[in-house]
């Protein structure tokens, strides 16, 4: 918990605000209801991150959806605008960027799904793929209304301001 909020209910309503019309959430150790969000399971989750990644761009094919935005849940910094300015980039494969680094969320039309999903392994996820795409890979800045800082412990959380 974090702020009263779980971090997977906060980045399903972070995602929703930002423009996503509908949330598909992979979840592996843990298994649960997940408010506003479809939710698979990954049964393979201790393999890394890899894993999970195919699950959901799997559990996508069947929908109608023609772009994927992917990222993890594990980033309270993660802010509706910093989603709302990927959503709006009219590309094939769009990644977030953090004063010029590459980092989540990460954005793929459909006709990347299959080659990404294939490269993904362990908890390297699509970083192979999305270093291959160079410059097809539209990087949009967003450090100034989000940060990059994952959470591994409870340390690591954002102090309360």
């Amino acid at each position: 918990m974090w702020r009263g909020e779980r971090l997977v209910d906060r980045a399903v309503r972070v995602l929703r605000e930002g423009g996503c019309e509908s949330v598909l959430v992979v979840l592996g150790a843990w298994k649960g209801e997940v408010a506003h969000a479809r939710v698979v399971s990954n049964p393979d989750w201790a393999s890394g991150m890899g894993s999970s990644f195919r699950v959901g761009l799997n559990a996508l094919t069947d929908t109608a959806a023609e772009r994927a935005l992917i990222t993890l849940v594990d980033l309270p910094g993660l802010t509706s605008e910093a989603v709302a300015r990927i959503l709006s980039t009219p590309a094939a494969a769009v990644s977030a960027a953090y004063d010029g680094v590459r980092g989540h969320p990460v954005m793929l039309a459909r006709t990347h799904w299959t080659a990404a999903a294939q490269s993904a392994d362990g908890d390297r996820g699509a970083r192979v793929f999305l270093d291959a795409l160079g410059d097809d890979l539209v990087l949009v800045e967003v450090g100034d209304v989000a940060s990059p800082d994952d959470v591994d412990f409870v340390t690591d959380l954002p102090l309360e301001t």
